[in-house]
């Protein structure tokens, strides 16, 4: 049995970024609502221990690095208009810095909603939030026959 998750890319994106967490097993997938105001899953939540290292998917400044409804959380803003979002991260970082690509933003923190692991979003402007894994090289994918 093989899984397969697939992420159209994201416009206006002009290189590929890395993924937050080093490795990208989806443990929950982007859901976007039919409208900002219904239920979705703005994000994803990728698989990683309490307490492993979080770093920067890109270039960018440290827009927010704080405490939002309970969870910590680390957001940069990218050159592309490009905002991405950590959650739940204790902060290493603080607003205002520059970051680098793979750059520790900070460590991962206990779940906060029941869901484990790192949830990485994506977004421009207020409301066009995108699927993050958009952002990620397109996987070189090789299958290995079952002897």
């Amino acid at each position: 049995m093989f899984l397969l998750v697939a992420a159209p890319g994201v416009a206006g994106v002009a290189h590929a970024y890395v993924s937050p967490t080093g490795s990208v097993h989806v443990l929950r997938a982007f859901d976007r609502p039919a409208h900002n105001w219904l239920p979705g899953h703005r994000g994803v939540d990728l698989a990683l221990p309490v307490g492993g290292s979080v770093v920067a998917a890109g270039d960018g400044v440290v827009a927010f690095a704080g405490v939002v409804a309970g969870t910590p959380t680390v957001s940069v803003d990218h050159a592309n208009g490009l905002r991405t979002t950590y959650q739940p991260v204790h902060a290493r970082v603080a607003r205002g810095e520059e970051v680098r690509e793979g750059q520790m933003l900070g460590i991962l923190g206990h779940p906060v909603d029941g869901w484990p692991g790192l949830h990485w979003g994506a977004r421009r402007g207020p409301d066009d939030y995108v699927n993050p894994l958009g952002l990620l090289d397109a996987p070189v994918i090789r299958l290995k026959p079952n002897p």
